[in-house]
């Protein structure tokens, strides 16, 4: 099985959704398919990988986010399906990207993989300190007409778990398939904790007590992770005992986010760790993961902390909230600064050898791995090829009887 990812938010610099589709690129190696991604970038290009590849279009920069690029040239990337011929064509941008593969004509199963809830990403994020969420949703009436309308061209859509479809499907957006997201659970481990480095972070954070907690957040820097928000509540928690925040993370904000942190003693911006060993050594070596996003669709970097035996405190909305449970984690209000503090002071009194047990317990019977969740996603596809098959089959059965 051949099959095309038309990608509008894949990047050379990283990202959730770079590394996703990697994954998905070395599972078809692994089940005898074959992913070539088509994704906007700098200049024309194709770049081989075992497994598939990247077709790279010249596309414009990003304003927002220099890492990305957006899709300008729709005949470019439909003269590519076609050169390519493939079984199964995927669009997951609900911009320009997804517009791109539903307009396009061809006998290839489409699917809509839905890697974003952008009503979550923008207005919740934006409006939800003067409106209830309820509300915000009917006030974008529009966009959920819109993402109807987009995904009747497609012959399914996929999302990371039921709680997604169930999001989709309310607004009247044919139930989408759920197929969830896996970890690597070798990479994403408690044995990789290391005292002496929890020290080294702390110390990086400018915390010296040698009773203080070591908060780690891993989150990509722009509005949706609501960091603002995080530093908010962790200086009014820190204020109670001494604790440091170690933000690992990038992105179009870091500015906002660096001067934040300069006004919040016990916060270290880590920048960027494309290093996966080292990732998960700091992960594992923290006390507790801290994480103020709500609008994510699965939430991959807390599925990574509870594989490294992490407490969660995190938004009770959203994938982060989906993934957590009473044993390991507390959960506080979206958006709300004062909650966040209150559930960071509830999650550090409680017994954390326990957390830390739970939370890893609850990793591996909550979380598959990724070669689960894409022989699932392949699986499917097959199924509707035989089944677009046995359509095009029936009327020349009809005709001879």
């Amino acid at each position: 099985m051949r099959i095309v990812d038309v990608a509008e938010f894949y990047s050379k610099r990283g990202g959730g959704v770079r590394t996703y589709i990697d994954q998905k690129i070395e599972a078809s190696r692994q089940e005898g398919c074959e992913t070539i991604v088509i994704a906007p970038g700098e200049e024309d290009l194709f770049e081989p990988r075992a497994g598939g590849g990247v077709f790279w279009v010249k596309s414009p920069r990003l304003m927002l986010d220099s890492r990305y690029y957006a899709f300008n040239r729709a005949q470019a990337v439909h003269e590519l399906i076609n050169d390519i011929a493939p079984d199964v064509v995927e669009g997951s941008s609900p911009w320009k990207g997804g517009r791109i593969v539903g307009e396009w004509q061809g006998p290839a199963v489409k699917s809509f993989f839905i890697h974003q809830d952008p009503v979550a990403v923008y207005p919740h994020t934006f409006l939800e300190g003067w409106l209830r969420a309820e509300r915000i949703d009917k006030l974008f009436t529009l966009f959920w007409r819109y993402m109807r309308s987009l995904i009747e061209r497609f012959d399914t859509s996929i999302v990371s778990g039921e709680w997604l479809a169930d999001r989709f499907e309310a607004f009247g957006v044919r139930r989408p398939h759920a197929v969830p997201f896996g970890v690597d659970k070798q990479a994403f481990s408690p044995d990789r904790r290391d005292e002496s480095l929890r020290r080294q972070m702390l110390a990086q954070c400018g915390v010296t007590a040698p009773d203080a907690k070591l908060l780690v957040a891993v989150s990509r820097h722009h509005p949706e992770k609501r960091l603002g928000m995080v530093m908010k509540g962790f200086r009014e928690a820190s204020q109670r005992r001494p604790m440091g925040l170690f933000l690992i993370g990038d992105g179009p904000f870091r500015g906002f986010v660096e001067r934040q942190a300069r006004r919040t003693p016990g916060v270290h911006v880590a920048g960027l760790v494309t290093d996966r060993h080292l990732l998960s050594r700091y992960l594992a070596s923290g006390d507790a993961f801290l994480h103020g996003s709500s609008a994510e669709t699965y939430g991959l970097v807390v599925a990574e902390a509870m594989c490294s035996g992490l407490p969660l405190i995190v938004p009770a909305k959203g994938g982060a909230g989906e993934l957590a449970g009473p044993d390991y984690a507390e959960l506080f209000r979206p958006g709300d600064a004062g909650g966040c503090a209150e559930a960071i002071g509830r999650a550090l009194a409680r017994d954390w050898s326990r957390m830390s047990e739970a939370s890893y317990a609850a990793s591996r019977h909550r979380i598959g791995l990724p070669k689960d969740h894409f022989k699932a996603l392949f699986a499917h596809y097959d199924s509707l090829r035989a089944a677009a098959r046995v359509k095009e089959i029936a009327p020349q059965h009809r005709a001879v009887a």
